[in-house]
């Protein structure tokens, strides 16, 4: 099969593919003298390559769904230009304080997943990050594309995203009790 189509297969970019062909990663793979890249059919992966990476990508409300698309491109573009294998793309909408998760459930789940990439801790989780990275750190690995280097910026960002979720917490009480109230009144009204 040409080396395009081998790369369609494996889920990477064909600049990938080529850059893996001359470092010789690809068993078998040759040149034709036209210049073609030709890879048996029997090859599955690059060696060196048995890492499974998962993109997980998240956004807090159906508002930002075209977030989440550009969220997921980004780091589709960022796993393509290191070279890796992108196996799956979770993309999710929900708080991150929220621990019922289905789509991160399943991922953290999955044994066979090497790597998870995120854009940013807070993507992930909003609260114990570091407890999640240390059960994972076994059998996988959690990519953080972009890292805050600055601590205290970190912890200003915890702080807020504290106060944020339990407004919305609250609020979200509120409004529901204000709903089975009216719903009540109605009822008795019937």
């Amino acid at each position: 099969m040409k080396l395009s189509t081998y790369a369609k297969k494996l889920g990477v970019c064909y600049h990938t593919a080529y850059r893996a062909f001359h470092r010789g990663e690809i068993d078998g793979a040759y040149a034709l003298p036209t210049g073609t890249i030709i890879v048996p059919e029997k090859v599955e992966n690059v060696k060196g390559k048995t890492e499974k990476v998962a993109i997980y990508t998240r956004v807090s409300s159906s508002e930002n769904k075209e977030n989440l698309e550009r969220q997921a491109q980004r780091l589709i573009d960022y796993c393509c230009a290191k070279g890796y294998i992108i196996s799956c793309v979770e993309k999710e909408i929900g708080s991150g304080v929220n621990d019922k998760r289905p789509k991160l459930l399943k991922l953290l789940s999955d044994e066979s997943i090497t790597k998870i990439v995120i854009e940013h801790k807070d993507r992930l989780t909003r609260f114990g990050f570091n407890y999640i990275e240390t059960v994972l750190s076994k059998r996988c690995v959690i990519e953080v594309v972009n890292a805050t280097e600055d601590k205290e910026a970190d912890i200003v960002q915890d702080f807020t995203s504290i106060i944020t979720s339990f407004c919305a917490r609250i609020y979200g009480l509120r409004r529901s009790k204000r709903k089975t109230e009216r719903l009540i009144e109605e009822l008795k009204r019937d």
